[in-house]
């Protein structure tokens, strides 16, 4: 930006001025000179650790909206002698360290903006008679079952909205034994408080009457609901167990929470982390992606969980890195234009992946890096497509590090999109070999093979 002459940059612009001409007057558009300096984002400050507190198994699931320009991202050779593609050139340092699989679909899920909602799970919205919404277990919640005994938090879900939204629009990725979806934390600030600063006397005694206020409440709903039991019908009665199913795993969470109270929080210096950017501001978009991408970094390598599903961005929402609407680009309808922005939306967000990738593979682990005990899948529950026809099927997907898990990357898996295995058997794979002792998942046939 070239600044005007007269303008006092240590005082910003006024919201309200004007260009003004021979009888005329145009208003500005909103220029970083109007933003007090004290809310403007500068770059990151943040940089790893030299050496993680010890070497677990580790799932992030990262999730982009509105699917990808698909035309730039797949690579035109499958095998191991693939090229690069255009947008996934943005990774070209870490190639060896992940494998791209193009063709994959789950074959249950409707498409449309309901991506966000199935993509761990591979449901059928829709299999329920009477039900317009009937979600199912999240391959995250499926290994947070294993692993999530060892560590403070079961797992950590991070979004750019916080709670759960709604039913196909969801606001999570995280989904418990009963479809419940699990509300997820928008505000860098909030989740550092959460995972690293400290309860004082007063906080301590303020949470452990919360929680038994919480077990209390419980423990009375309960008890009406058996005794409702037996007047209902069987129908009627399915529901309620349905329900009483979610009750009792609040109850298991909020026990979970007060046998962890007395255990000190781990250290972090907050200092570097800018803990106040906003989601939902174009301005602050690139850092605000960048400050949770950190904090999960810090959760794993304090080992406060292993879990992890971020979404950065709802389906229909979301911003390039220059403030571009990415849900009106992936309408694109073909166009040449919309489709070269979508591509740079695309870089964009792969340039934020990069940086974690790269936190994670400088930090040593036991001899290694980090990122060989620590798998990151990438990728949308959408494609856009040819013409911006939001469809299920040819999913955007690469799989990052877990080289210490048994995954050999470097590599292009193609599948026909008509005839694929389903993308369950990725899920599959990730829970098996981040720690999550399952016999299957969802509809998946077996692990996705192909030397991964």
């Amino acid at each position: 930006m070239i600044p005007f002459p007269h303008l006092n940059l240590g005082r910003p612009l006024s919201r309200r001025a004007l260009l003004r001409g021979a009888g005329a007057a145009l208003a500005l558009p909103l220029l970083d000179a109007m933003v007090p300096v004290s809310l403007r984002a500068a770059p990151s400050t943040f940089t790893p650790l030299a050496k993680s507190g010890g070497a677990h198994p580790r799932a992030v699931f990262c999730y982009v909206p509105n699917g990808v320009n698909i035309l730039d991202w797949v690579p035109a050779a499958a095998g191991r002698d693939y090229a690069l593609s255009p947008t996934l050139e943005v990774l070209k340092g870490h190639r060896e360290r992940f494998t791209v699989l193009s063709g994959l679909g789950h074959p249950h899920a409707k498409g449309g903006h309901s991506g966000a909602d199935t993509w761990l799970t591979g449901a059928d919205l829709g299999a329920v008679p009477g039900k317009e919404y009937t979600n199912t277990i999240s391959a995250d919640q499926v290994l947070a079952e294993s692993v999530g005994r060892h560590t403070r938090l079961p797992s950590l879900e991070l979004s750019d909205q916080s709670g759960t939204g709604t039913a196909g629009h969801s606001h999570t990725l995280a989904f418990d034994r009963n479809g419940t979806p699990l509300p997820a934390e928008d505000s860098p600030r909030r989740v550092f408080e959460r995972l690293f600063v400290p309860e004082d006397a007063t906080s301590r005694a303020a949470i452990l009457r919360r929680y038994a206020e919480k077990r209390s409440i419980l423990d009375e709903v309960l008890g009406e609901a058996k005794a409702l039991h037996g007047r209902l019908g069987n129908a009627d009665q399915a529901k309620l167990d349905e329900y009483l199913s979610s009750v009792r795993e609040t109850e298991r969470r909020v026990r979970r929470l007060e046998e962890w109270v007395d255990i000190p929080k781990p250290v972090v210096d907050g200092s570097r982390l800018q803990l106040d950017m906003q989601p939902g501001n174009a301005h602050d978009r690139p850092m605000w992606i960048d400050v949770m991408l950190e904090l999960t970094y810090l959760a794993l390598v304090t080992d406060t969980t292993r879990v992890v599903t971020f979404e950065w961005s709802r389906e229909a929402g979301g911003y390039g890195g220059g403030g571009e609407n990415h849900h009106e680009l992936s309408h694109h309808g073909g166009d040449k234009a919309m489709l070269t922005k979508l591509s740079g939306i695309d870089r964009f967000h792969l340039g934020r992946l990069e940086r974690f990738l790269s936190f994670l593979q400088s930090t040593d682990e036991a001899g290694r890096p980090m990122l060989d005990q620590t798998v990151v899948m990438f990728g949308s529950g959408m494609n856009s497509g040819e013409g911006g026809d939001h469809s299920p099927r040819n999913l955007p997907l690469l799989v990052a590090g877990g080289a210490g898990l048994g995954f050999r990357h470097g590599q292009h898996l193609a599948h026909d999109p008509k005839n694929h295995p389903p993308l369950a058997n990725v899920l599959l794979s990730v829970v098996r070999r981040a720690g999550g002792e399952v016999p299957g998942f969802s509809d998946a046939t077996g692990e996705i093979g192909g030397g991964v």
